[in-house]
């Protein structure tokens, strides 16, 4: 059975800013848990469903469609024939901003909405969710919009009885798979430059955060978005996400996500069509920290924030902290001071600053590493315990290792939790060689005064993105994405557009 979506009012005039107000908007909120393909919800062709578990306080929020590979079909070939008929992909790219604009506008509309789903879904805070990726979602799909007609063509360099012309057209049908811990971010960074581009879009959101995708959808289509242009399979890897992969008539299929399923999703794509593959996969970033760096205290504040913003959950966490010897006792002082500010809570309390780790496995998971960390050898020097069991919800303590060592176990693999890492180092050339001793090259921070240092250890480490003394910097206008096994995402920027796009060289020979 499928169902057009009724535009809805948003279910709040003024955003909540008490923990029980948000609690009692949960209480009145509708969440739905179909697929969405070719303008209308419905249920999975097979009829399978598997539940989504709030890991707030373990309670089922309700059944999603569990979609499979008769899915994937019908949204592909919903994609295709959209893509061809060109109600999206030939309207003038003026039109597509327009309505890219539109869709934005509506997100902001809705933000409390999309921050409880967000929340209730995944765990992070109420006061992030709103104020961060409400405001990110909405600001990528608008800058998007804006730029695409001023994205141009080129003329090559001919004879003067010739003339050739290089032009950007749109791929086709995109299939756009994304990770759970910034579920409408990530989503935006792959839907809205595929969009703007003319292609139809197929986004496959995690079997762990899938709710506010399939809100986007309805969205997307008040928005003016025509049916088959935007659908969203909720499901798992293994099935739709496979599915997808392996398609014939998939043209692009872009990912964010673990490095091991980023090499299966390279695997698909040569044994099927060969379509084009992007991917933004894992990272141990080094955030390294010199005995000059103009303030030390906003250092450790940052290098805080760094690994226990979002839970820890982000591929970009400053996992390893490099810091000088000579002053790495006190930093470590200053970081666990700073972690003070980042204790658990109830994620709808708008005061909390660290929420809840997404689901029972990756709570095990991050448990896991703490305990290999402290077999290795490692000094635990504070937190490493589960908080708030009673509550049925999943926390656990922002923790700090010293005394590791770039081999062990917890410095060279991905936790994806607030596990962090402290490594000692003499010189610029020793924290160049421990940073590069990685798989991983996806980000990394310099924290120093002397700018000569500042240049030299940025061009030497071998990350996509590098912050000089700060965190997690840039905006829209920067590229995001990874060297060696963090992928080759490229994400943001006007190099977004590449992705999507092919280029077609028309060359005329003039009478």
């Amino acid at each position: 059975m499928t169902e057009r979506h009724t535009p809805s009012a948003p279910i709040s005039v003024n955003t909540p800013s008490t923990q029980s107000q948000w609690q009692s908007l949960a209480e009145k909120l509708t969440i739905e848990g179909r697929a969405y393909i070719n303008g209308a919800y419905q249920w999975a062709c097979e009829g399978e469903t598997f539940p989504c578990i709030s890991p707030v306080d373990g309670r089922e929020l309700l059944q999603l469609a569990s979609c499979q590979q008769a899915d994937a079909d019908q949204a592909v070939i919903a994609a295709r024939r959209t893509f061809e008929e060109g109600a999206w992909s030939r309207l003038a790219p003026t039109e597509r901003k327009r309505v890219l604009i539109r869709f934005a506008e509506l997100i902001e509309t809705h933000g409390d909405e999309l921050a409880l789903l967000e929340t209730l879904d995944m765990g992070k805070p109420i006061n992030h969710a709103r104020t961060i990726d409400v405001p990110a979602t909405a600001r990528a799909i608008r800058w998007t919009a804006e730029a695409i007609d001023k994205v141009y063509g080129e003329l090559a360099a001919t004879p003067h009885d010739q003339i050739g012309m290089i032009s950007r057209e749109p791929m086709g049908v995109v299939a756009a798979i994304v990770p759970w811990n910034f579920p409408m971010i990530m989503a935006s960074w792959k839907i809205a430059p595929a969009l703007a581009t003319g292609n139809s879009v197929i986004l496959k959101p995690s079997e762990k955060s899938p709710l506010t995708a399939i809100r986007l959808a309805a969205l997307a289509e008040e928005a003016g978005i025509p049916p088959g242009v935007f659908n969203v399979l909720p499901g798992f890897g293994h099935t739709v996400g496979k599915a997808l992969a392996l398609h014939m008539d998939v043209d692009c299929l872009v990912f964010t996500g673990s490095t091991n399923v980023a090499k299966q999703l390279m695997i698909y794509a040569g044994q099927s069509n060969m379509k084009r593959v992007w991917l933004e996969a894992g990272g141990k970033s080094p955030n390294i920290v010199f005995a000059d760096a103009p303030d030390l205290k906003k250092a450790a504040a940052e290098a805080a924030g760094a690994i226990a913003f979002n839970q820890g959950e982000v591929c970009t966490a400053g996992s390893r902290l490099l810091v000088e010897e000579s002053i790495r006792s006190e930093f470590i002082d200053l970081v666990c001071d700073a972690l003070k500010g980042w204790r658990p809570g109830h994620p709808l309390d708008p005061a909390t600053t660290c929420g809840a780790i997404v689901d029972q496995a990756q709570l095990d998971r991050i448990i896991d590493y703490i305990s290999i960390g402290q077999a290795e050898g490692a000094r635990l020097v504070q937190g490493g315990q589960r908080l708030m069991e009673e509550t049925g919800g999943l926390f656990v303590e922002p923790t700090v290792f010293d005394g590791v060592l770039n081999p062990m176990r917890i410095a060279t693999e991905e936790i994806f939790g607030p596990v962090l890492s402290v490594i000692g180092f003499n010189t610029a050339e020793e924290a160049i060689a421990i940073a590069n001793d990685s798989i991983y090259g996806l980000a990394a921070a310099v924290w120093t005064a002397n700018l000569n240092t500042a240049h030299k250890v940025a061009k030497a480490l071998r990350a996509g993105s590098v912050w000089i003394n700060n965190y997690d910097g840039g905006d829209m206008t920067a590229p995001f994405g990874g060297f060696k096994q963090s992928g080759n995402g490229r994400d943001k920027s006007l190099h977004a557009f590449d992705k999507y796009t092919e280029l077609k060289a028309t060359w005329i020979a003039l009478d």
